[in-house]
């Protein structure tokens, strides 16, 4: 026993823990660094500022759900509801828009509808006791359901420009009028998404390495029983990361129709696979009691930039879909090798 007391073999199996870590995000990073010379070779025009713009606006909603996926997967659970209450939040808001709300209270009204269907799903797994896969496949019929029930499978348009803001809006974007009377943009700025991307990994990262709640759910997917024994609430544990889960699947949704414009209660779909698969290539186990963010973020940069970077080579999306599939499965199979050495 060590005068911390810290036993010596606990110490140790956490070095090499985190160390495992560093070497997966360092191998998936590489794999990023690779797959941007590879398309940058196969289309000059795949570095250009307008696509990075692009990758940036399509990597962030993929990003938002890998992170809330994360939470999940530390604990040892999975989320196949996040595309489908995707699209719930983002019909919630635009109807409370319809209805005469501000457009940033009725977003907070479908972050706040994409959190209660998170809360929903921990309280199913957590006192029906019902397998997670089960439960939130059960929610992602629903939420669909209950999308296409209040718009009757047709989309709400008619929101106004402030409902685009947060999806199409910039920071320090710099434009001039030209002699023609049509505008110029000389700086594109940086998008909005982009930057919420940005603050929810932060803060989300500081509260996975720093606080209480996040010591927690790595607890409860390494070892839930001894986690109980040792004073954590599982539960209340679970119900957080489910709750988080719902809410950014929420604010995704917001990002996404507000790119759009538009509220389509049939988007979302799939988009839980390619979060699941953001969050295991960048190091989370399906086992629990592993992931980051930082490596998340990798995992979804690689997601954004194979889908762009193949649409840009002209490769149809039946091809992305069979490309992504693999990639998923190599990502399980990887993680599978790693938990058993």
């Amino acid at each position: 026993m060590s005068d911390t007391g810290i036993p010596w073999g606990e110490r140790r199996r956490r070095r090499f823990t985190i160390g495992r870590d560093q070497m997966h995000r360092a191998s998936a990073l590489l794999t990023l660094v690779l797959l941007i010379l590879g398309f940058a070779m196969a289309s000059p025009a795949f570095l250009s500022v307008n696509n990075g713009l692009t990758v940036l606006l399509q990597t962030a909603v993929i990003g938002l759900l890998g992170i809330g996926l994360t939470l999940v997967i530390i604990t040892g659970g999975i989320d196949l509801s996040v595309g489908s209450v995707l699209a719930l939040s983002g019909v919630v808001s635009a109807m409370s828009v319809k209805a005469g709300l501000p457009v940033m209270p009725a977003m907070c009204v479908g972050i706040l509808a994409g959190a209660a269907c998170g809360a929903f799903n921990g309280l199913v797994i957590t006192r029906l006791r019902i397998p997670p896969f089960v439960a939130t496949l059960g929610m992602m019929l629903i939420a669909r359901g209950v999308a296409l029930q209040l718009t009757g499978a047709t989309p709400i348009s008619g929101l106004g420009e402030g409902f685009g803001w947060l999806g199409n809006g910039a920071l320090f974007r710099m434009v001039e009028m030209q002699p023609n009377g049509f505008p110029r943009v000389i700086f594109p700025g940086i998008p909005y998404p982009a930057i919420l991307l940005l603050i929810v990994a932060i803060a989300t990262g500081y509260v996975l390495r720093r606080r209480r709640v996040g010591r927690h759910l790595y607890a409860t997917g390494s070892n839930e029983e001894a986690a109980r024994l040792s004073g954590v609430k599982v539960d209340g544990t679970k119900m957080y990361a489910y709750t988080m889960s719902g809410a950014l699947a929420g604010l995704a949704g917001n990002v996404l129709m507000s790119r759009l414009v538009t509220a389509q209660p049939s988007e979302g779909v799939m988009y839980e696979l390619d979060a699941i698969a953001a969050a295991v290539i960048g190091g989370a186990s399906l086992t629990g009691g592993v992931g980051t963010i930082s490596g998340t973020m990798i995992g979804a940069f690689i997601i954004g930039i194979l889908r762009n970077g193949l649409n840009m080579a002209g490769v149809s999306a039946f091809i992305q879909q069979i490309v992504i599939g693999l990639v998923v499965i190599g990502a399980v199979w990887i993680d599978m090798v790693r938990n058993r050495r």
